[in-house]
């Protein structure tokens, strides 16, 4: 496993001059867009790493599916999916266009902007800095490493700009989706996606969703219900509007983030993390997509 880590990461390298990294949040422009990294956690438990698999980078919208999970604990999933949809969008993943346009007036899934920012509205704290607290508890949890923070620069970049997404949570206020304080929602989720993690960590949490919830001392932090509910989301969802073709050349449940980041799950085998920050034209990692295709086909991972 390790020699074919280390020989994907040199040969799939290069498919990043054909990406940029995201520079609309502040910070993210720093990073190197020639960086990739894989890591790989085995059902047996073994985990392997190669090129940036340990650097660490920003969560971003892979967050999504870690609040996804505490908010189907804390309200259960009737509730949660009263205020979000289930579908996929074919929109960018911050469209505002079908917020207004759809008859219900919800997000259509919990992992585009819209989405995630009602989901973190329904984590329960008595602050926003309480509610955070719970999700850095919870990834530190399921990614068994406790010193996981979060970037304080990048926080108060996306803070600062985050005007669309501002947006719409105010929209989603005036329809009663967002029932609590909006700045409160707001605050969490911008937080939530400065959130550092390596492709390591990523590959643990896929690790955990291979289990159905299940951490390596045993204990059940999800449901297998839950675990199913987010894996179901991550393949018809998870790649923004590029889930489709995701699926078809991948196949694996999967979801990346702004950062560069990819968190996979190929069921009954292993969690898979990915770290390359240089982006395709729908803000995922350009590398890291070829690296998994071709894993996917050596390893027979696809589910279809």
């Amino acid at each position: 496993m390790q020699e074919l880590l280390s020989n994907l990461v040199e040969k799939y390298k290069e498919y990043s001059i054909n990406g940029k990294v995201a520079d609309y949040i502040p910070g993210l422009s720093l990073a190197d867009p020639s960086t990739l990294g894989i890591a790989v956690c085995c059902k047996d438990g073994e985990c392997y790493s190669s090129g940036a698999g340990k650097e660490l980078f920003t969560i971003q919208s892979i967050s999504k599916v870690i609040t996804l999970m505490l908010a189907i604990r804390d309200n259960g999933e009737d509730y949660v999916f009263s205020k979000i949809g289930m579908e996929p969008t074919g929109d960018a993943f911050n469209s505002i266009q079908k917020l207004e346009t759809c008859k219900t007036h919800k997000p259509f899934n919990p992992l585009i902007n819209a989405g995630a920012i009602a989901v973190s509205s329904l984590i329960k704290g008595e602050s926003s800095e309480r509610k955070f607290k719970r999700i850095l508890d919870f990834i530190r949890k399921i990614s068994e490493n406790p010193d996981l923070s979060y970037d304080e620069e990048i926080y108060l970049g996306e803070k600062r700009t985050g005007n669309r997404n501002r947006s719409m949570a105010y929209f989603m206020k005036n329809e009663g989706i967002i029932e609590g304080d909006v700045e409160e929602a707001l605050d969490v989720y911008f937080k939530q996606c400065s959130i550092k993690v390596s492709a390591l960590d990523l590959a643990k949490i896929g690790l955990f969703l291979v289990n159905d919830g299940i951490i390596k001392s045993g204990e059940k932090v999800v449901s297998t219900h839950t675990a199913k509910i987010v894996k179901s989301l991550m393949i018809t969802c998870g790649m923004y509007d590029g889930s489709g073709e995701f699926a078809v050349r991948v196949g694996i449940p999967s979801k990346s983030g702004v950062g560069g980041g990819i968190l996979s799950v190929a069921p009954g085998k292993m969690g898979i993390g990915i770290y390359g920050p240089a982006l395709d034209e729908k803000g995922n990692s350009i590398a890291g997509i070829a690296l998994l295709e071709a894993l996917s086909k050596e390893m027979l991972l696809s589910i279809f």
